[in-house]
């Protein structure tokens, strides 16, 4: 029984959060047991996601597991991406310039900003009637 090594980073963005195992291997890509076509149908989101890879030159050089929680598809995509960039980070650190300038190093710190009462959201007020 041979035990395959593999670094374990996670990523955050808005409330999405996903937590990725990459190992060595042949590119293989699970997103909540799902493929990565299957999970992200969009080529854009696919793109974000391999987007380390395609900097870092590795794509196809490893195998990555996703557990994604909360959020929407687009959060989901780039916590998965920003995970990626660490976990790349963590094997060669001298990725880490490479990265850095494309900003997959850094934590997107956006929320949504929180509803007001009296209001109708977080900025837009209910019709004003003078009289």
């Amino acid at each position: 029984m041979a035990t395959t090594q593999y670094t374990n980073t996670s990523g955050r963005r808005k409330t999405a959060v996903a937590r990725v195992y990459l190992s060595e291997g042949t590119g293989k890509v699970m997103i909540n047991d799902r493929e990565l076509a299957n999970y992200f149908p969009s080529l854009v989101l696919q793109y974000k996601v391999n987007q380390p890879f395609k900097l870092t030159g590795t794509e196809g050089k490893y195998d990555f597991k996703a557990n994604i929680d909360g959020g929407g598809i687009t959060g989901q995509a780039e916590a998965v991406r920003l995970a990626i960039s660490k976990a790349l980070i963590e094997i060669n650190p001298e990725w880490k310039p490479l990265l850095k300038v494309e900003g997959l190093t850094t934590r997107d710190p956006r929320m949504v900003e929180r509803k007001k009462f009296g209001q109708k959201k977080a900025r837009k007020r209910f019709q004003f009637s003078k009289r």
